[in-house]
């Protein structure tokens, strides 16, 4: 009997076993860098004695939480609704669309325009006179309360 060596198959495989890894890597410093790079501008507000504070406002309407448009002090956009982060870097004309779908979703709700108070006068008008041609009835100025 005379030795017969095996016929071995030639496979063409790549092997993902390293691709996984690496991926695996790139979605962990992914997940713990992304809380970092959340962008936001201050919104220096101006303030009052007279001012309520957001939870005394929602008590005394319907216990839902306020729409809030922010004015930065560059005149950019910015909103809030239900509590959720603030989303900045919005047209007039798509703010006044995300404002009238959540007053048409919730017609109680509250609208606060929070300016900033090294902001142009002009940007928080035209931002109020925008909001009053969408239809929002009645929208309240964001102060903060002074300390005392």
């Amino acid at each position: 009997m005379s030795y017969q060596p095996k016929k071995r198959r030639v496979t063409c495989e790549i092997n993902i076993v390293p691709y996984i890894d690496v991926m695996f890597v790139l979605l962990i410093i992914f997940m713990v860098t992304a809380p970092f790079i959340t962008q936001g501008v201050d919104v220096d507000l101006p303030s009052t004695t007279t001012a309520k504070t957001a939870a005394e406002l929602v008590g005394e309407n319907n216990e839902k939480p306020p729409i809030i448009v922010e004015v930065d002090r560059d005149g950019h956009l910015g909103i809030s609704v239900d509590d959720q982060e603030m989303q900045r870097g919005l047209g007039l004309n798509e703010l006044l669309t995300r404002v009238r779908a959540e007053l048409q979703l919730n017609p109680e709700s509250t609208v606060l325009v929070g300016g900033d108070a090294r902001a142009p006068y002009a940007y928080i008008i035209e931002t109020l006179d925008a909001l009053n041609q969408a239809g929002v009835g009645s929208v309240g100025l964001m102060t903060e309360p002074l300390e005392q």
